[in-house]
């Protein structure tokens, strides 16, 4: 049996080879048909295209599995820590204590922000999109870390990663904070990663830090459940524009711009609109789990099913339990929190989404924790963007220690043939 594909047009065979991956997933190499056959494909949002070989990341949407590097997500949210899980990502092993010491110590010795900084967010208003500031802030690090990382020294990648994990959550700290309107924090360095960074965003003046098992254990697994999730838009656009060697400051704040749009990152904060809306209207969710079943309706049940998961999302099941947990330890009360507690309760329950597999998704859960936890609904992708940061720095190291190809997609033209051009006092 040949390893090839063939293809056949006009009379004309041509064979491709076919690889197989890990997970045995099949793929046809394209990439001398252009030269061969004076055709391309066309295959619009990429859905059926693969962009590059990777050992970061699988994903089997049909049976929703998903692993960081052979580890099940189920397995790395409950036995490890973020930290941990970044460090996974980004160097291919899970660390021992000694080298998961020395990546936390010296992310703690980077973790000082330019005090000029301040000066940039201070520019913008209280009202501006925290995805926007947060973009900006990231690109403006450039500013403060000129030199470009030399990709040949192990080193030199070392210290650009140890620094962005150092410096990222006190950008994404500082724009929740100038979104509340409270004094900007820089932490302390005798917590935890992700115990710093819920002090940093949550420390109010005159208050004693207290911290919350709880809480911290349900930031620490919604930010593992988005460490990582294959070749999606913004996973795409930083290897894309690392492709073409700019930096990884550069490259993280094109995957942050990405990530900004509803049909992405913002998934979550349009599953609490929705609630809104829904409470709004009386906070009739019966009447509303009718409207996404009726065809004609426009209304749309967000945070339920998933484009690429068509059984089940593995990730909600994980963070149910810490939704369960965070609301149970707060003992929050809020409507919009119980109509979405109905909502998934109904459809968990309904023959019409149970039979078509539309469950409550990763981004309907961890907007109900970011809710109890008093953030900002805009703040929800920053929250997302947080988490996705080690698999961002993963993909970009991949991309650029195999010196891959600048991303150049092609297209079919459709516009008008050749014409001749027209004087402006003849048109």
């Amino acid at each position: 049996m040949s390893n090839n594909a063939r293809l056949e047009y006009a009379g004309k065979s041509y064979e491709f080879p076919v690889k197989k991956g890990t997970e045995n997933e099949l793929a046809i190499d394209i990439k001398t048909m252009r030269s061969a056959t004076g055709m391309i494909t066309i295959d619009p949002g990429y859905k059926n295209t693969g962009s590059c070989e990777s050992a970061i990341t699988f994903l089997d949407g049909e049976k929703g599995i998903l692993r960081y590097r052979g580890y099940s997500i189920e397995e790395l949210a409950e036995k490890a820590d973020f930290l941990e899980v970044a460090y996974l990502l980004i160097f291919g092993e899970l660390p021992n204590q000694e080298e998961l010491d020395k990546f936390h110590n010296d992310i703690k010795g980077e973790s000082h922000v330019d005090e000029e900084m301040k000066k940039i967010l201070d520019g913008f208003p209280k009202s501006a999109h925290p995805m926007g500031v947060l973009t900006s802030l990231t690109s403006a690090l450039i500013a403060f870390n000129p030199s470009s990382v030399n990709v040949t020294s192990e080193k030199d990648m070392y210290w650009a990663i140890v620094r962005i994990l150092a410096k990222f959550p006190v950008l994404v700290s500082w724009t929740l904070r100038k979104k509340k309107g409270l004094p900007l924090d820089y932490g302390d360095d005798t917590l935890g990663y992700v115990e710093n960074i819920h002090k940093m965003m949550f420390k109010r003046p005159n208050h004693k830090y207290e911290k919350n098992k709880v809480v911290i254990d349900a930031l620490d697994k919604l930010l593992i459940l988005h460490a990582d999730h294959e070749q999606n838009c913004s996973t795409s656009t930083v290897r894309m524009v690392g492709s073409s060697h700019a930096g990884l400051f550069a490259s993280l704040s094109a995957g942050i711009a990405a990530l900004w749009g509803p049909l992405h990152g913002g998934a979550n904060q349009a599953v609490l609109e929705m609630l809104e809306a829904i409470e709004a209207d009386g906070g009739d969710t019966k009447k509303y789990m009718n409207k996404a079943k009726d065809k004609e309706d426009p209304f749309r049940l967000m945070g339920f099913g998933h484009r690429v998961y068509k059984n089940f999302d593995p990730r909600a099941k994980i963070i149910k339990k810490a939704a369960d947990e965070v609301l149970g330890d707060l003992g929050v009360e809020d409507p919009i929190l119980e109509i979405a507690k109905g909502l998934e309760k109904e459809a968990l329950n309904d023959e019409y989404f149970v039979d078509r597999k539309l469950y409550p998704n990763v981004d309907f859960y961890s907007g109900i924790i970011y809710r109890a936890l008093g953030i900002p609904t805009e703040m929800f992708t920053v929250m997302f963007a947080l988490g996705r940061l080690p698999g961002w720095i993963a993909q970009w190291r991949e991309m650029r220690l195999r010196n891959e190809p600048i991303g150049r997609p092609r297209q079919v033209y459709i516009g008008h043939p050749s014409r001749e051009f027209v004087a402006l006092d003849k048109r």
